[in-house]
């Protein structure tokens, strides 16, 4: 949508569901390293996580596909709802900003507009292998940037906040659900996956321990292929079993580590 058709339909409650925004955490792993995508709106001084208004011809779910979507380039990424964020002083402070904002597009903003009021934001994670994402900017962005989970830029609004309650729930969903094959490559070796969940948790990892309890669940399988990273070192390369894969995300797993 470009903004000659955000002018037009913005404001339209028949088009959209008042006061109801989903926000999109989008997490991707690149280099040891957890990161979020981000947008900087034009004139706004601060980022935000991707989000937008539900139009009330798509579901939640949809909404933050669409979201995902227009910020990768992907379709169908893994998603998890985790929670809503609703107080009627979460944008009061930066009003001036988002009117300022609209301004900069060259759209008035009624003083009684309905995206000025108490919204609601419906919350989601999506996970996506870092190299897959080609990085796209809405038509209303100025910026959008890939940032370390552990050094964000300011932030505008509560999102902050909602981006520490999704590590926070990618932090306990995984260990119930197969995550790993959403950020890793199809074949990675066994040091690239531990450090893949030492990253996300935070913490270390009995090595020994970690690979016996994830071979024990059947979901990666060697592969009769190894990797040259250096002399006498090439390990082997290993992939997850897709079938297994869907199942446990389906009914979920237990990993204890």
């Amino acid at each position: 949508m470009d903004i000659k058709e955000l002018e037009s339909s913005y404001f339209d409650d028949k088009i959209y569901v008042k006061n109801v925004a989903v926000d999109n955490v989008i997490f991707g792993y690149h280099d040891k390293e957890l990161r979020v995508l981000l947008q900087r709106p034009t004139s706004f001084p601060k980022w935000t996580v991707t989000g937008g208004y539900v139009r009330k011809t798509e579901s939640i779910e949809e909404a933050a596909d669409n979201i995902a979507c227009m910020r990768t380039g992907l379709k169908n990424l893994f998603l998890k709802q985790f929670r809503s964020f609703g107080n009627p002083s979460r944008t009061k402070g930066e009003r001036e900003i988002v009117k300022k904002f609209f301004e900069s597009i060259g759209m008035e903003l009624p003083a009684d507009s309905w995206i000025l009021d108490y919204s609601v934001s419906i919350a989601f994670y999506t996970l996506t292998e870092f190299s897959r994402v080609t990085v796209q900017k809405a038509p209303f962005d100025e910026a959008i940037d890939w940032w370390p989970v552990s050094q964000l830029p300011p932030m505008m609004f509560d999102h902050a906040l909602i981006i520490a309650e999704a590590l926070k729930a990618l932090q306990h969903h995984i260990y119930h659900y197969p995550i790993g094959y959403e950020l890793l490559p199809e074949k990675f070796t066994l040091p690239e996956i531990h450090s893949l969940y030492e990253t996300i948790l935070d913490k270390t990892l009995d090595n020994r321990n970690f690979t016996r309890k994830l071979m024990s669940t059947g979901i990666v399988k060697k592969l009769d292929e190894t990797r040259s990273i250096g002399a006498h070192r090439s390990p082997y390369l290993y992939k997850f079993d897709k079938r297994k894969y869907d199942t446990a995300l389906k009914k979920g797993i237990f990993l204890a580590f």
